[in-house]
Formats: structure tokens, sequence, C-alpha cells
């Protein structure tokens, strides 16, 4: 099977490249690796020349602008990227009776919710920042243009909190924050008041290439890893793995005030996988992430 993937640079991009080269549907020459270079958000239209020259039979669309302040600052662009350009997409895939899996968000939602349950796909969804309006969006026009029936299956993959190589993620940068609170001889002062559920690259990527190989994508899938945490949570487990000893002082996100709003409460409810057993709990992704991290960090305090 052919499996192209878009944003294949990225963070999630990267996982599902090495996850589906491990994957034996794929055969001896792997999935297909768009990257930038090739399939350009601000240029969508270039995918119908892409479809005709490498011929895949699944597109994982992981390309987004994922800037979300950057999205608040330029909202016009947000829908733009994330979009039109999901729908530019869609269009060409759906003529050409290929499968498509569009990767979206837990932003899709508003985050108000008070009764301790993950969002499922059956909920309304109600976005209360560009970054989220865009993608959802891009939910729209992708399921518009399968709705006309030209062949080919939809899948909607909605995740959250994503963390993972190559860095730069919550994990490295809530590190990076430590060791200089730690200098200082300061606490740490972490926000207490987002919960959301940390989703591993690997992981998702992982699950992704099973929807795959199941032979049905089409629905709406929400995959994360198992549990939940608020940006505090998520810090002490981090320090506690990493035997790393700071105080955490939790405050309000509104210390920091930001171009973007989140969504305050980020929890999706896992669907089930075809093989039926869910995604690992979050602390234990973290734990095979953490080796990585560390010698990223290691590395670049040499250099």
């Amino acid at each position: 099977m052919r499996v192209a993937v878009t944003g294949a640079g990225g963070r999630l991009g990267r996982a599902l490249v090495a996850a589906l080269e491990e994957a034996p549907f794929t055969g001896p020459f792997g999935p297909i690796a768009w990257s930038r270079r090739e399939f350009d958000l601000d240029a969508p239209d270039v995918v119908t020349a892409l479809l005709a020259r490498d011929r895949p039979e699944v597109v994982v669309h992981a390309a987004a602008w994922t800037d979300v302040d950057g999205c608040a600052r330029d909202p016009e662009l947000a829908m733009r990227r994330n979009g039109a350009a999901t729908g530019v997409l869609a269009e060409a895939c759906a003529a050409a009776g290929l499968d498509l899996i569009v990767i979206s968000t837990n932003e899709v939602f508003d985050g108000q919710r008070r009764d301790g349950r993950g969002y499922g796909p059956d909920d309304e969804p109600n976005a209360i920042n560009p970054y989220g309006a865009s993608k959802l969006e891009g939910e729209r026009r992708a399921r518009e243009a399968y709705a006309r029936g030209l062949g080919g299956a939809l899948g909607i993959v909605r995740t959250a909190w994503l963390f993972g190589p190559p860095g730069n993620d919550f994990p490295s940068k809530i590190l990076a924050a430590a060791e200089r609170a730690g200098s200082a001889g300061e606490r740490l002062r972490v926000v207490g008041d987002e919960t959301g559920s940390p989703t591993y690259t690997h992981d998702l990527a992982e699950a992704i290439a099973e929807l795959i190989g199941d032979g049905d994508v089409s629905g709406t899938h929400h995959v994360v890893n198992w549990g939940h945490a608020t940006r505090a949570d998520w810090a002490r487990e981090l320090f506690r793995q990493a035997g790393v000893a700071v105080e955490i002082e939790e405050v309000p996100a509104s210390t920091w005030p930001r171009a973007s709003t989140p969504p305050a409460w980020a929890v999706l409810e896992p669907t089930p996988l075809p093989s039926g057993e869910p995604v690992r709990p979050w602390p234990q992704a973290l734990a095979d992430y953490l080796p990585t991290l560390l010698r990223q960090r290691t590395a670049a305090s040499r250099s």
C-alpha cells in the first residue's frame, strides 16, 4: 500500500514516516514523505501533480500551521493554511478515490466542560481561538469533499498536547525553565488551570498506522495517550522521572498573557482502535521519551 504523509518534516510527520516504515503494508519502499518543499500549505494546488506523480492510495495530512499564537495574530492566514489548504487536498484525494486521514486537534472544542469527561467525537465542536477555528474549518471542508461520494474514505484524527522529538515541546521547555529556576534559587511557576491529554507522537503515529492497516480509516477518531494532567502535573511527573529537584508554584494561565486563548479543559476521550487495545498511559510514554530528551539537552549544552 502506498501511503503519503504531508508535513513529513514536522514533529508528527517524522513519527508517522518512522511508524509507516516499520508497517508491513507499506512494502519495501516505505511511505512517501511530502515535506514542505513538496506540499506547501501556501500553495496547495500542487497536490494534483503530486498525486499523479506518486500515486498513493492513502494520504495522511499532518501538515498544519500549529503556531497557535501566530494563528491568533493572523486568523486569515490560519484559515488559508489549516482550512482552505485542507479542503484543496481533500477535493483532490476524493476525486482520485483515495483514502485521506486529516490530523486535527482538541482545540476545536471550547474547553468549558465541567463534568470531568473528555470530549468525544459526537460532542459539538465550538472553537474559541483562530487555530481551533481554522482546524475545524479544515475538518468541515474535508467532510464536504468526501460527502459527494466520489470515492475513498475520510478519517479525522483529533489529538492533543503532542510531545516528542525533535524537542522544543513542553517537556524540553519546562526542563530548561527548571534549570533556570534552580540556578536562581527560585520556585518554578507552572500553569495549574489547564488540563489536557499529553500525547507522544510515537504512540499517535503507531495508532494511525494501525487504522490504515485495518483497511477502514473512516470516521472521527480521538487518539491520545490514556489519562490527563494539568501542565503542573505533567511537569511534576517529568521532574520525578528525570530526578530534577525543583519546587513548583501553580499559577493561572492568565499569568502569561497570550495572543491565543487555549481551552482550559483540553481532554479528549479516546476512541477504540481496531485492536481494541488503548493507547498506553502518558507517564509510560514520557518515560520512553525521556532518554532521547535528555540526550538532546546534553548535546545542546555542549554545542
